[in-house]
C-alpha cells in the first residue's frame, strides 16, 4: 500500500515536472530570432512573391504565432482557446509542421512506435550485456576475466556510434547477409502489420540495436563492477565468507544487492540519452525514428515538430525516473523507510 501511495506521489510530481519542462523548451525553442514563416515571408518578400506572401502571413494567424509569447504557449498547450478552440498537446493536436507541410502527428505517428522499439531493444541489451560482464569482472578481479571485460568496456566506450555503425554495415551484410539500412524491408513501409513485417523488422534491429547500446553497455559494466569491487571489500563480506556461505550465494545476497541501486537508478538517464544519442546513428542508419526529424526541424525552426519531439524526450526521462524510483523503493528497503520518516 506505501509502494502504491509512493507511485501515485511520483505520477504527481512527474506531472508537474513535465509542465516545467514544456515551458521550457517553448521558450528554448522561442530562442533563435524570427521563426520559420517570419523567415519565409523575408524570402518571399525579397523575391517578390506576393501570393506567398499572403499565405504566410494566413498561417501566422492561423496558428496564433503573432500573437504574444505567453499566449502562444497556453494556445501551444491547449491551456486557452486559439482559432479554433481548445486545440492544444493535452487535447492531442500536437500542431503543423511547416517544413513538411503535414500535421505533426502524421509525421512522428511511426516513428514513434519505431524509435520506443530501437530504444527498448537497445535497453534490454545494455542490462543483459552489463549485469553479467559486470558482475564476472568484479567477482573474478585482475583475472584474464577481468583484463577482457575492461578491454570490451574501453573500446565500447571509445567507439564512436556512427563508426561502429558503418563497420557493422559492411562485415553484417558481407558474412551474414544483413540488411543495410533502414528498420524494415521498402516494400513493408505503410503496410499493416503481420507476420512477414515482424521477421523483416527484427532482422533490421540487429545492427541498430548493438551500435546504439555497446556504449551504454560498456559504461554500466564498469560502473557496476566498481559498486561491487566496493562492496567486496567491506567486512559483511567476510563475515558471510566465515558463516560458511557459498561465494555466488553471498555474491548474489549481499553485495550485488546494494551495487544494484546505481544499477537501477540508471533506467532514468538510459532512454532519454539514447534516443538523443542515436540522433546521429538514425540518421547514418537510415532508420525511421524520429531522430532525423527532430534534426531537421531544429535546422528550419519548424516551432511545433521540434517542440513535439523534445516533449517526448522529455516525457522519457520522467517516466523512467519515476520507474528507477520506485523500483528502488521496493529493492532496497532502506530507501523506503527513509521516505517514510521525512
Amino acid at each position: 500500500m506505501d509502494i502504491l501511495r509512493y507511485a501515485i506521489y511520483r505520477f504527481g510530481t512527474m506531472l508537474l515536472t513535465l509542465l516545467v519542462v514544456s515551458v521550457m523548451v517553448f521558450v528554448i525553442i522561442n530562442l533563435p530570432p524570427g521563426d520559420y514563416l517570419s523567415n519565409q515571408i523575408a524570402e518571399l518578400r525579397a523575391s517578390g512573391q506576393s501570393a506567398g506572401v499572403a499565405k504566410a502571413e494566413f498561417l501566422r494567424t492561423e496558428y496564433a504565432l503573432d500573437r504574444p509569447l505567453w499566449q502562444q504557449y497556453m494556445i501551444w498547450m491547449g491551456f486557452m482557446p486559439g482559432p479554433h478552440g481548445f486545440s492544444g498537446m493535452i487535447q492531442g493536436n500536437f500542431g503543423w509542421s511547416f517544413e513538411f507541410d503535414r500535421p505533426v502527428s502524421e509525421i512522428v505517428g511511426d516513428s514513434l512506435w519505431l524509435t520506443v522499439l530501437v530504444n527498448l531493444a537497445a535497453v534490454l541489451f545494455v542490462y543483459l550485456v552489463a549485469l553479467p560482464l559486470g558482475v564476472l569482472a568484479a567477482a573474478r578481479s585482475r583475472s584474464w576475466v577481468d583484463y577482457t571485460s575492461a578491454f570490451v568496456g574501453y573500446l565500447g566506450l571509445a567507439t564512436p556510434n556512427f563508426l561502429l555503425a558503418l563497420i557493422l554495415f559492411y562485415y553484417g551484410h558481407k558474412l551474414f547477409d544483413l540488411p543495410i539500412g533502414g528498420l524494415m524491408d521498402p516494400q513493408f513501409e505503410g503496410e499493416p502489420m503481420s507476420w512477414d513485417k515482424v521477421k523483416s523488422i527484427l532482422v533490421h534491429l540487429i545492427v541498430p540495436t548493438f551500435v546504439i547500446g555497446t556504449s551504454g553497455a560498456s559504461a554500466m559494466m564498469q560502473r557496476l563492477r566498481a559498486n561491487m569491487l566496493d562492496e567486496l571489500g567491506k567486512p559483511y563480506v567476510e563475515t558471510a565468507i566465515a558463516k560458511g556461505l557459498s561465494p555466488s550465494r553471498m555474491l548474489t545476497k549481499y553485495p550485488l544487492r546494494v551495487a544494484f541501486n546505481p544499477f537501477v537508478a540508471d533506467i532514468g538517464n538510459l532512454l532519454p540519452s539514447m534516443v538523443s544519442g542515436s540522433v546521429l546513428v538514425s540518421v547514418v542508419l537510415g532508420l525511421q525514428t524520429i531522430g532525423p526529424a527532430l534534426l531537421q526541424a531544429l535546422k528550419s525552426q519548424d516551432m511545433f515538430l521540434s517542440g513535439f519531439v523534445l516533449m517526448f524526450v522529455a516525457l522519457l526521462t520522467l517516466i523512467g525516473t519515476m520507474i528507477s524510483d520506485v523500483l528502488l523503493v521496493i529493492l532496497d528497503p532502506r530507501i523506503r523507510y527513509e521516505g517514510r520518516d521525512a
